[in-house]
């Protein structure tokens, strides 16, 4: 059936997006071109809320994650696909190669294929202060925030995987950055010789909290008493994929540096036959520009995904 047909209640949609971010919309966007009827159920918890601005997307550069969010509602609106705010809590074979996805409102949908772009939570260290700072002057990628806060005074502490390397990094953006290993023990003399090399200071000590006065950052203070002016910290928080509907579906999982993630091919195909993911479901460094890739990916491939199967049914009749 198109999309630009009026899509009967209880009829199977061609494929169900679980998802409204920018790989869901981003694959949304191609079905719904692609003439599928197709349904979005967006949470509405993007990662990125805290955040003013998104930085880095060529012709958005500087567009609120809102205002992104609700441009790509539109945008997929003019080809047919429809939008429904709930969670998706399951999804279950239908029997017939498809799926039903339960949403927590009691609600079902039937669906023949299904992409989960669900995201991932940035699980933050527990350090006072960083929850009520983030996206502010508690940083974690410099390559979306390092700009806006150039030549400020940075500190770093240091992220159980990351060790030096988020140190190093931001001296790109500024001059004057303070590392704090806390309770990493493992900064080899070959990092302390480029930490050195490159200008960071390392302070010593576990860190207890921030400190913050009049709504803004001013320093890193340490179990000892000791306070360290910072006006930026950046921190690494663990990727907790929400891979939920994934897992019980049997997707297979792959173990990365940053966690354990959905195992998918270049299209974001899972091994769950009729299955694709993409955007921080899938990885934690997928950006905003990244995830809307393989959302596109991922929809191109379904669609086609979709043909070979019709075509294969109206071969069989015909004979």
């Amino acid at each position: 059936m198109n999309a630009d047909n009026a899509h009967a209640a209880g009829e199977r949609y061609d494929v169900v997006v679980v998802g409204g971010g920018a790989a869901g919309l981003s694959a949304a966007l191609v079905l719904g071109r692609s003439r599928r009827t197709t349904l979005v159920i967006d949470a509405g918890a993007p990662r990125n809320a805290p955040a003013a601005h998104m930085q880095g997307y060529l012709s958005r550069d500087g567009m609120s994650p809102a205002e992104f969010l609700a441009a790509g509602r539109r945008e997929i609106a003019a080809y047919g696909v429809e939008w429904t705010a709930g969670e998706a809590v399951g999804a279950v074979p239908d029997g017939a190669g498809g799926f039903v996805v339960s949403l927590a409102d009691g609600r079902t949908v039937p669906t023949r294929r299904l992409v989960v772009t669900t995201g991932l939570v940035d699980e933050l260290p527990p350090f006072d202060g960083v929850a009520e700072r983030w996206g502010r002057d508690v940083l974690h990628c410099p390559y979306c925030h390092g700009w806006e806060v150039r030549d400020r005074a940075f500190g770093v502490i240091a992220h159980p995987v990351l060790g030096a390397h988020q140190a190093l990094l931001v001296t790109q953006w500024s001059d004057d950055v303070v590392f704090f290993p806390h309770t990493y023990d493992s900064v080899g003399e070959e990092d302390r010789r480029r930490l050195a090399a490159a200008g960071v200071r390392t302070v010593e000590g576990e860190v207890s909290g921030l400190v913050v006065a009049d709504d803004r950052l001013t320093g890193v203070r340490l179990a000892d008493g000791r306070v360290v002016e910072r006006s930026v910290v950046f921190v690494g928080p663990a990727f907790v994929p929400r891979d939920g509907l994934l897992r019980a579906l049997g997707a297979a999982t792959e173990d990365t540096p940053m966690g354990t993630f959905t195992a998918v091919d270049a299209t974001g195909r899972t091994s769950v036959t009729g299955v694709w993911a993409a955007g921080n479901a899938v990885g934690a460094a997928e950006q905003v520009v990244n995830a809307a890739s393989g959302g596109y990916r991922a929809g191109v491939a379904v669609n086609m995904d979709l043909l070979e199967e019709d075509l294969d049914r109206k071969t069989a009749v015909v004979g």
